[in-house]
């Protein structure tokens, strides 16, 4: 049996399968189907979404928590502990400064303020010839010689008359003794004290109950070593200030012989003790 089919324009052509699909269905080179431009339909950056849902949300910045710069903030701090520190430092020295230097003397430790206690031994102005019996020992005030001790910062090694050293004491001088057995650097440090300031003087002193003793008019202090701070406050305050005979009172021309006998000024040789 023949079966007819068209002729001409009617023939149906014959369609032989491939297994590929049409070219206008194949994406382009690099693209996808039904896009029609390259790379089209992938998130930004060119990731692919896992599994092929959707595009991915882009990941939040992770933020790292720092903890306070404290080394910065303690020394900001020590800065403003130290400069209140010295402020208040000073305004306190101004304050101290402003006060009496009467005041000021009796609030050092261990001062004692025979002004107070004695005040008919701190009259002044009583001279006297030859040796004098004194109730305080070293001597702070009373009669004495009429010649003085040179109290120009001179530094005695050998123990001086208390007569003429009682008149520097009388005219502003700080006194400073020491036991005969005082180590070398102690004595020392005592001798920078002293030397070459006008109305300053240092010597041996045999009998002290204490290492050093400081004599200023009517004021006596005593210590047990020379790097005792109160040394220097008890000259800063008593130097001069002391003085019964006002701040001009002569240091020069005064005993330099050493020797407890005192003498007059012509005789400047040591005495027999």
């Amino acid at each position: 049996m023949s079966i007819s089919t068209p002729g001409g324009d009617q023939r149906r052509p014959s369609v032989v399968s491939t297994g590929k699909k049409p070219a206008a269905d194949r994406p382009a080179a690099g693209g996808k189907a039904g896009t029609g431009k390259a790379g089209a339909g992938r998130p930004a950056g060119g990731a692919r979404p896992a599994g092929g849902k959707g595009p991915r949300k882009p990941l939040a910045p992770v933020k790292v928590s720092q903890g306070r710069a404290w080394g910065p903030i303690a020394l900001f701090v020590a800065v403003g502990v130290l400069a209140a520190g010295i402020i208040g430092y000073g305004a306190w020295a101004t304050f101290q400064g402003s006060k009496p230097w009467e005041e000021r003397a009796t609030a050092i430790d261990g001062i004692v303020n025979y002004r107070a206690t004695e005040p008919k031994m701190v009259e002044g102005g009583n001279h006297v010839s030859g040796s004098i019996n004194y109730p305080v020992l070293p001597p702070v005030a009373g009669p004495h010689n009429a010649a003085w001790q040179n109290c120009m910062g001179d530094v005695y090694d050998a123990p001086i008359a208390n007569e003429h050293a009682v008149h520097s004491l009388e005219h502003g001088t700080v006194w400073i003794t020491y036991r005969p057995d005082l180590p070398a650097d102690q004595v020392a440090k005592l001798t920078e004290k002293v030397q070459g300031q006008e109305k300053m003087m240092l010597s041996p002193f045999e009998g002290l109950d204490k290492a050093i003793s400081l004599q200023a008019w009517g004021f006596q202090l005593k210590v047990d070593n020379a790097d005792d701070s109160r040394i220097d406050e008890f000259i800063k305050t008593l130097r001069v200030n002391a003085s019964i005979e006002g701040p001009n009172a002569n240091c020069e021309q005064g005993i330099t012989a050493t020797g407890t006998t005192p003498r007059n000024l012509g005789d400047q040789m040591p005495a027999q003790q």
